[in-house]
Formats: structure tokens, C-alpha cells, sequence
């Protein structure tokens, strides 16, 4: 469903070189500014999962969504709505960790978040953590008065719970 400004849609791909790139030039051709992406081979290798989360309104995914039926290459897509979903991230940080105290405080912090220390030297610490959205948002701004050297994230995996499948339209 549409959350707000945004909306999630699943997307079930034949796994061929260049499908990604077709069902991307459909948002930007409409004018639709994807604001993430994941997208892997499944429990078949021949099929991928994409999951773009996108700007704009139930309107305008399921504009998006009659556009991808009518591809060759796309399997099913579906307008995931929020409350039946769960929405995973990652992200890698490599923060400053200058002195002695720096570091011991942001393994406390990495801790509590169930994060991973990486890797580790005299000067920094990389630090890896998965969660829903919201709890990567709250460990980047603990990050951030360290002195966050560099950043990088996944796109957000997203699935339904129960039973239901990507297979089933709306």
C-alpha cells in the first residue's frame, strides 16, 4: 500500500541480464523517484525479487503497477501494504574510534543493537547492523557524533507475513 508519500511494490522477475534496468526505466519515464532498491535471486534461481520502494501516492503505484503487469519479463507484482510487511535493512559504518574510550563506548552502543563489530583497528571500527528502517536510522544518529567515516547501506528487503505470496495479485 501507499505509506504516506510512498508506496512498496514486490516484484517477481524472470532472472535474465537487463531486467533490472527494464524495470527501472519505468519509474524514471514516468517520473517516479525510487527511493530504494533490492533485488536477488530467489529459491529459484531463474526468478528475482525486486522490491523498490518509491515516491508518490496509491495512485501512482497502481499506475506503476498496471505498467509492470503488461512486461514480458515480470512474473507478478504486488502493492505491499506496511502493516503486512516486514521491512529489513543494513547498513556498514566505519566510525572514528580515535582513543580508547571512543571505542569501548561504541561497542556498548553496537550492543545494544544487536550490531556486528567488522572489523577493528587503533583509529576506527566498522560496524555492521540489521534491523527494520527505523532501528538503522536510530544507530546512524548514535554514529554520528563519533564521526561516521563512511557509510554504506542495503536496499530495503521487504516481505509479507503469513502465508500470503508474492504470487497472489491484488
Amino acid at each position: 500500500m501507499a505509506n504516506g508519500n510512498t508506496f512498496t511494490i514486490s516484484i517477481l522477475v524472470e532472472n535474465y541480464a537487463g531486467v533490472l534496468s527494464q524495470i527501472t526505466r519505468l519509474f524514471s519515464r514516468r517520473g517516479y523517484n525510487i527511493q530504494s532498491i533490492a533485488a536477488d535471486t530467489i529459491e529459484r534461481p531463474d526468478e528475482t525479487r525486486i522490491t523498490i520502494i518509491a515516491d508518490g501516492d496509491l495512485e501512482a503505484a497502481q499506475q506503476i503497477l498496471f505498467q509492470l503487469r503488461k512486461q514480458i519479463s515480470v512474473i507478478s507484482a504486488k502493492l505491499l501494504n506496511p502493516a503486512d510487511a516486514i521491512q529489513r535493512s543494513m547498513v556498514i559504518v566505519k566510525v572514528d574510534g580515535d582513543t580508547k574510550e571512543k571505542r569501548d563506548e561504541i561497542i556498548q552502543i553496537s550492543n545494544i543493537f544487536r550490531a556486528n563489530i567488522i572489523d577493528i583497528s587503533l583509529d576506527c571500527l566498522t560496524v555492521s547492523v540489521t534491523g527494520a528502517p527505523d532501528k538503522i536510522e536510530a544507530f546512524i544518529r548514535l554514529m554520528t557524533p563519533f564521526g561516521i567515516l563512511e557509510l554504506v547501506r542495503s536496499g530495503i528487503v521487504t516481505i509479507e507475513r503469513g502465508k500470503l505470496t508474492i504470487h497472489s495479485e491484488d
